[in-house]
């Protein structure tokens, strides 16, 4: 506790300096980084994959591609995003002149999960730096050779006294949730979330929640089979299934469930080979942990044991915490699979008749991350999006609007608070001061007491027409 607290303390003092950054001077960090990442892309895709034995094309496409586009969008948008930003005047402030100021929080506290352990870690950290924060990181010990590397990666771009990383378990965790930052940012689950949230009331510092939850993809009647299969098994098995944003379940109409899995199985065989050897296949990730395996594996043998039927997959091995790409059919909202969030290669598909029956189920539920549709009628799609709660959505695709910068990300209830990206992450780090400039004229004096008849009829008139 004595080295962060005097990490802590180093940034206190340079805040102010940090803070009052220029826009060039803060691209400039953002460059360095972007040339840093170009430099080590080999190292970081060694790193991960020791940590998952994921292939560098995925490492290239899930971590680093989204990390240097929302560097390259920063670098392009952030001299504007800094200007004050002008705003009406009412007519009862005649003579004035508004603002608002984007200034710096101070000293930020990024806590970054496991499962895109570069991406979620530097995506924020950018956001930060933008805003002009100094920033304490603490990734996740379960992906121990990205930590290393990152702790050499960030100690060797910047000063402890601005960004520093701070490698350790929960306890580690713990005693930085008790320092009173200025802003605490956490990707993670909502389980931990809510201890996170606690801890920073007792600080009232604000915070942002990237949580999870059970996305769901809707398929009606009208929807593109083959297409449907193509997205969502793509969504659903890159990583492992251990993407917060991915295909939890598949509420699909009960006459496409056959047409849907034979297209599936089709797609999974010319992905990652025939059902025998994707074990050893290069293309597909493996589990973060020992005990991810044992869980899923204990859910998928509940669920089948409950009546799910297992209609494709569910080989594992233990050793290289394998477990394959899954299919389960005839699921349940009472299924064991559907209790929390999968985060693994199972795909449960629950079939419905009517589609206020699928809108039920969603209803009932926590307010999910995504929510996914696949229909041709534009009717249906927007009766879903008025009937339905989350934090994106995609139509005829998904996951892939992480990608536009233009768009916020985050969650809802549940599935988080806040959210980030371009733009919306530059907000999440700074503060949105009022600012209003009197000038020579002062309309307010019109106001003074003492309340004469004449002042009352000015207020009045006020109340009434301005």
């Amino acid at each position: 506790m004595q080295n962060i607290q005097k990490i802590f303390s180093a940034q206190k003092e340079n805040r102010w300096k940090i803070s009052q950054s220029t826009a060039q001077e803060r691209i400039k960090k953002l460059k360095r980084i972007r040339e840093a990442i170009f430099k080590n892309q080999e190292e970081i895709q060694k790193a991960i994959y020791a940590d998952y034995r994921k292939n560098p094309g995925e490492t290239d496409l899930t971590e680093i591609y989204p990390t240097i586009s929302e560097l390259n969008h920063t670098i392009s948008h952030l001299t504007r995003w800094m200007k004050p930003q002008k705003v009406k005047t009412p007519l009862t402030l005649f003579g004035t002149k508004s603002e608002i100021h984007y200034e710096a929080k101070g000293i930020v506290l990024i806590l970054s999960p496991w499962n895109y352990p570069f991406q979620l870690l530097m995506a924020p950290l950018i956001a930060a730096i933008a805003a002009g924060n100094c920033a304490i990181l603490k990734p996740s010990s379960k992906t121990a050779h990205t930590s290393a590397f990152l702790k050499k990666f960030i100690s060797q771009l910047f000063d402890e006294n601005e960004i520093a990383l701070i490698e350790g378990n929960s306890e580690i965790a713990d005693q930085l949730l008790t320092l009173p930052f200025d802003h605490i940012f956490f990707t993670g689950s909502p389980r931990i979330g809510k201890k996170v949230m606690e801890e920073a009331s007792k600080n009232l510092t604000p915070v942002t929640l990237e949580l999870g939850g059970k996305s769901p993809v809707v398929i009606d009647q009208t929807a593109d089979i083959k297409k449907a299969a193509e997205r969502i098994l793509w969504g659903k098995f890159i990583n492992a299934g251990q993407t917060c944003v991915a295909p939890d379940y598949v509420l699909i109409h009960e006459n496409r469930v056959e047409d849907f899995v034979k297209e599936a199985i089709s797609v999974i065989e010319s992905r990652y080979g025939e059902k025998s050897k994707q074990a050893d296949s290069p293309n597909f990730c493996r589990l973060v942990s020992d005990g991810a395996l044992k869980t899923l594996k204990r859910l998928l043998d509940e669920s089948v044991q409950k009546g799910a039927t297992l209609a494709y997959g569910g080989q594992s091995n233990q050793d290289t915490r394998f477990l394959s790409p899954t299919l389960l059919t005839h699921v349940t909202n009472d299924s064991p699979i559907m209790r929390e969030e999968i985060f693994g290669p199972i795909l449960p598909l629950i079939a419905y008749r009517s589609l206020d029956d699928a809108l039920s189920i969603i209803q009932k539920r926590d307010k999910p991350l995504a929510l996914y549709i696949f229909s041709k009628d534009s009717n249906t799609v927007d009766y879903i999006l008025k009937n339905t709660s989350a934090g994106g959505s995609c139509v005829n695709s998904l996951i892939i609007h992480l990608a536009n910068p233009d768009l916020p990300f985050g969650g809802v209830g549940y599935s988080g608070m806040g959210n980030y990206h371009g733009f919306f992450g530059f907000r999440t780090f700074s503060h949105e001061r009022a600012v209003l400039h009197q000038r020579c004229l002062d309309t307010l004096k019109m106001f003074y007491p003492p309340y004469t008849p004449k002042v009352r009829r000015i207020i009045n008139l006020a109340t009434k027409w301005l």
